[in-house]
């Protein structure tokens, strides 16, 4: 697993928010931006691991930590008891999907075609919500659960 990541962006972005771009750091966010998965720490540390054993576990942690506070990475909970990460912002800018999760085997697909219809609905969601409450929204997280092609049995 090569470095590689030499992304200026990234590395700006570490510096911007006080930060220094370590090999572990840079090793983690390379497998993030590299997957379209939906990684657990443990997922992350074995694929780290193979090519820098010097990396524990708990060095994987604390940078999903780090790298989620700096709004780069997404901590998921899809009820399997573990939680999941996924890249949220990256070079080419914010990610922004919804989540299908499969409650019979635990498959998680992207959702990012979104209609005309979707958007505009969404919209007026977040504006009723924020004036109701007089809260500012920021972002949302959507995870519609049910059965997958496979699960549901082809109806």
């Amino acid at each position: 697993m090569p470095r590689g990541l030499r992304h200026h962006w990234c590395r700006s972005r570490f510096r911007g928010s006080g930060f220094r771009m370590t090999v572990p750091r840079e090793v983690i966010f390379n497998i993030l931006n590299s997957t379209d998965s939906h990684l657990s720490a443990e997922d992350i540390y074995h694929k780290v691991h193979r090519h820098y054993p010097g990396i524990g576990l708990t060095t994987v942690y604390r940078t999903l930590d780090l790298l989620s506070e700096m709004g780069l990475v997404r901590r998921f909970d899809f009820g399997d008891g573990r939680g999941r990460y996924e890249l949220i912002m990256g070079p080419k800018g914010k990610v922004h999907h919804h989540h299908l999760l499969c409650t019979s085997c635990g498959r998680v697909i992207d959702y990012k075609e979104f209609l005309e219809d979707e958007k505009q609905l969404l919209g007026k969601t977040e504006k009723g919500l924020s004036r109701k409450y007089n809260f500012k929204i920021t972002d949302h997280d959507i995870t519609f659960m049910g059965l997958c092609e496979k699960c549901k049995g082809g109806d």
